[in-house]
C-alpha cells in the first residue's frame, strides 16, 4: 500500500460494469458512483461500488463509461441510508486518484485490490467455526477520516489463526491490517415464500497487527528505561 501514514487507503483496478450515473450533488459539487469489477486469481469477480467526484474526472480528464477499465486510489468509506423506513450501512470506495488504463496494464499489476486500514474495534468480535471445520471472526472497526472528524465503520473479516487472534481483542483495541475488499451475494428470506438476493461488501483480513499491545510494550519500555 503506498501510504500507511493514512488509516485508510485502498488500490482497486478492474472494469467498470453498468452505466455510471450522478448519485448526489453537494455544494454544487456532483458525485458519479458506478461498479467496479475486480477480478481474483480465482478469477471470481467482486464488485465494488465506487464514488468519484466530478473534479477529479475533470482534472484527469476520465473517460468514465461502461467497460472502461480504471485504477483507483481512494479510501473505503461508509454511510447511513434510510431504506424501507430502516438504517442500512452501505459500504464504498470513494476516488481520491482515478486513472484509465489498458488491458495489458491492468495484467501488470501484481495486486488489484489491496486495502490498509487503521482503526478501534467498536464492537466485540464475533467468532464461528463452519461446517467444514475453518475459523472465521467478524468485527467492526472504526476508522477516523484523515481530513474531517467523521469516522467509517467498516466490517472486517479473518480467518484461521487471524480469526482466533481477532476475536479474543476487546472493544477499544486498535489495530492496522492489510487486506482486500470483496462482495459476496447471499439470500434474505422475507416470508416463508420469498427471498431477496443481496451484497454484503467486508474487507477480508490478510495480516493484523496490534496497536494497543505495540503501544503498550513501547511505554513499558520507556518506563523501565
Amino acid at each position: 500500500m503506498s501510504n500507511k501514514k493514512e488509516n485508510n487507503n485502498v488500490l482497486l483496478a478492474g472494469k467498470i460494469v453498468g452505466k455510471p450515473y450522478v448519485s448526489h450533488e453537494m455544494e454544487g459539487e456532483k458525485f458519479w458512483d458506478c461498479v467496479l469489477e475486480v477480478k481474483r486469481l480465482s478469477l471470481a469477480s467482486d464488485l465494488i461500488p465506487l464514488t468519484i467526484s466530478e473534479k477529479i474526472l475533470d482534472v484527469r480528464k476520465i473517460n468514465l463509461a461502461e467497460g472502461e477499465l480504471i485504477k483507483v486510489e481512494g479510501e473505503f468509506r461508509s454511510h447511513n441510508k434510510l431504506v424501507d423506513g430502516k438504517s442500512k450501512l452501505m459500504l464504498f470506495a470513494f476516488a481520491k486518484n482515478i486513472e484509465n488504463i489498458t488491458q495489458e496494464e491492468l495484467e501488470s499489476i501484481e495486486n488489484t485490490n489491496n486495502i490498509y486500514l487503521s482503526g478501534t474495534i467498536c464492537k466485540q468480535p464475533i467468532h464461528r467455526v463452519t461446517p467444514f471445520g475453518k475459523e472465521i471472526a467478524d468485527v467492526i472497526l472504526a476508522v477516523n477520516r484523515n481530513i474531517s472528524s467523521k469516522s467509517d465503520y467498516l466490517p472486517l473479516i479473518a480467518w484461521g489463526r487471524n480469526a482466533r487472534y481477532l476475536a479474543n481483542l476487546p472493544v477499544g483495541t486498535k489495530i492496522e491490517i492489510d487486506g482486500r475488499v470483496q462482495s459476496r451475494e447471499y439470500k434474505k428470506k422475507l416470508d416463508e415464500n420469498e427471498t431477496k438476493e443481496l451484497t454484503a461488501y467486508e474487507v477480508s483480513i490478510s495480516s493484523l497487527t496490534n496497536l494497543t499491545k505495540r503501544e503498550n510494550e513501547n511505554f513499558e519500555v520507556c518506563v523501565r528505561a
